[in-house]
């Protein structure tokens, strides 16, 4: 506990840093070669022909991401352009926004989704203008990182899909995306940024942990949230905050990040934990909103090393409280590591990657998503034990479809 409330309570410590290496960058932009070329093309078609919110602004425009994560695992030209065919097929045209957004009013709309064109627009504008000269991340950094309650602390709004846009847009050094990924952050901004922008409600909780999946166990077993709701779903998530806010920021607060490259590492360990070993066997019953878990995971893993050193455990612990909000919602699935067979057959990583560009599930964008994080994590921590290989494997093969 002492070295908790020490976290709690020194600048210092709160603005550690998360010492990891970046992720490659793939700076598509400037590149000759017609693979590059071709993911550069369909990024910006689909920021010119795409809304980033659609079917009456309840789903997100995926598409940015299956193209990306096919790309890193290996995908063709052909398919990125099949991919794009077959996405684009459920997205819908902009629709233009009740009115405009500036510079004086911006923050005025925060959470009202039907602007998202106004947004994407003036977003669009200040990056062109004489002070950004068409650097995205200044703009980024402009609106995301600066104000007494920044953008940042609310890229988990949205069931994280700000924040997962945030990390591919970096790791591509992509502008539309960029720019999609700002606006998405404004239109699904959030009751949930609060925790981060106040800090009364940080404070020591009645037992901590440095594991999450400790604390993920305890949670499971607690009595207190038994039969609180009838069936599972992003819905629960509202009404979990308004009747039980107390129980949740015990569990976010009860992670100590005394050491938080190691931490993280935990983290990452137990959002794979989250998808596949909660899967028992025969039952194929992924669960999509689970899976949100593990790519905003990989989100925050490609963010580290390239935002403000003071946002890295802040960004953790958004992370964290998503993580304690879903799995709630989604009434609390056992983890149990025994669901995952360690034996596998001979199959390694080039086994994984062609099920997500050659299976039957190649064009469901969470799928080829999950698998490509994975890999991601493996690559970062090192896989000695291929728990990280086993659980892609396992997730893979038994694939069926999303439960939700």
């Amino acid at each position: 506990m002492a070295s908790l409330l020490s976290w709690f309570r020194a600048p210092a410590e709160r603005e550690k840093r998360i010492d990891l290496p970046s992720v490659q960058i793939h700076d598509i932009h400037s590149a000759k070669d017609k693979l590059p070329r071709t993911l550069k093309h369909l990024l910006k078609a689909n920021h010119h022909d795409h809304s980033i919110i659609y079917h009456d602004l309840q789903f997100d425009n995926h598409l940015p991401h299956i193209l990306c994560s096919a790309y890193l695992l290996g995908a063709d030209a052909a398919h990125l352009n099949h991919l794009y065919e077959v996405e684009s097929k459920e997205l819908e045209p902009w629709k233009e926004s009740p009115g405009e957004i500036s510079e004086d009013d911006w923050r005025d709309f925060l959470g009202k989704k039907e602007y998202q064109r106004a947004y994407v627009q003036f977003f669009g504008d200040v990056q062109s203008s004489y002070n950004y000269g068409y650097d995205w991340k200044k703009v980024v950094e402009r609106f995301m990182f600066q104000g007494d309650q920044p953008l940042v602390n609310g890229l988990i709004g949205g069931l994280g899909h700000p924040l997962i846009h945030l990390g591919y847009a970096y790791e591509f050094n992509n502008r539309e995306v960029g720019m999609e990924a700002l606006s998405l952050a404004c239109c699904q901004y959030n009751f949930l940024h609060k925790y981060l922008d106040d800090a009364t409600y940080t404070k020591p909780a009645p037992f901590s942990s440095t594991s999450p999946r400790e604390l993920l166990d305890k949670l499971a077993d607690d009595k207190r949230l038994d039969g609180l709701f009838q069936e599972p779903g992003f819905a629960n998530i509202e009404p979990l905050f308004e009747k039980h806010e107390s129980i949740v920021l015990e569990y976010w607060n009860a992670w100590s990040l005394n050491n938080p490259v190691e931490q993280f590492r935990e983290s990452q360990e137990a959002a794979v934990a989250l998808l596949v070993s909660t899967v028992a066997p025969g039952t194929h019953a992924y669960n999509f909103f689970v899976c949100h878990i593990l790519t905003t995971s990989h989100a925050v893993r490609v963010l580290l090393p390239l935002i403000p050193a003071k946002f890295h455990l802040s960004l953790v612990r958004q992370w964290w409280l998503l993580v304690l909000a879903v799995y709630v919602a989604e009434l609390r699935p056992k983890i149990d590591p025994d669901y995952v067979d360690t034996n596998l057959g001979g199959k390694g990583w080039a086994y994984v990657e062609d099920k997500a560009l050659n299976s039957d599930s190649a064009c469901d964008a969470h799928y080829v998503k999950a698998i490509r994080a994975m890999r991601e994590a493996a690559r970062t921590w090192g896989d000695v034990h291929e728990r990280y290989l086993a659980s892609a494997v396992r997730f893979a093969d038994d694939f069926r479809g999303w439960v939700h």
